[in-house]
């Protein structure tokens, strides 16, 4: 997946982008498992995980840090430590969740790091780009704020990164129907305060 160069953005920080599929599978009979257990030692295997998973890691990072330049960090440094595992089982272990899982861990560590260093620093803040205050993006983002952070996630990870709520369950730790009603709420409050 690729980000699309038009995202939506608004207010102090971007807050969604859209994403388009893009035409990258495990090939050669290389499946995602196999790929992540030769990545440390195969850069050809850890590009290919790269191009497969970095719109998804980057829409979850996104969702988390409300930053789009923070997400960027938070992109790299998950295949960082991805090239760093050393034990992965491929019969156990789902590929997909175990990199998006990082991925979150890795967003919600740059929140807390990123929000600690502003804290401190006042003067510093993230406003984005200039080009990124479209009328929309900040609709979006004043909606979004209704959300509490776990709401917010959810509906990133299903609407920009379009996983499934088993998909989804995995990654934050939680029961799909958690899952589920979480997403159903944040629409149904989405929908709200939007006046439909």
């Amino acid at each position: 997946m690729t980000v699309e160069p038009n995202y939506l953005s608004g207010g102090d920080a971007p807050i969604l982008a859209s994403f388009k599929p893009q035409e990258i599978t495990a090939s050669e009979g290389d499946s995602v498992n196999e790929l992540i257990m030769k990545c440390s030692d195969s850069k050809e295997c850890l590009e290919k995980l790269y191009l497969m998973f970095k719109g998804s890691v980057f829409a979850i990072a996104f969702g988390i840090t409300s930053d789009y330049h923070l997400s960027e960090d938070c992109v790299t440094e998950t295949f960082v430590r991805l090239a760093q595992v050393r034990k992965f089982s491929a019969k156990k272990g789902d590929g997909k969740g175990f990199i998006l899982t990082i991925a979150r861990n890795v967003a919600l560590e740059f929140r807390r790091r990123y929000r600690r260093e502003t804290e401190s620093d006042p003067i510093i803040q993230s406003y984005g780009e200039a080009e990124k205050t479209v009328e929309d993006s900040i609709y979006i983002n004043q909606l979004l704020k209704f959300l509490n952070d776990k709401q917010r996630q959810t509906v990133v990870l299903k609407c920009c990164a379009e996983l499934t709520f088993r998909e989804i369950a995995r990654i934050m730790k939680c029961p799909e129907t958690t899952v589920k009603s979480r997403y159903k709420k944040a629409i149904s409050i989405l929908k709200e305060k939007a006046g439909e």
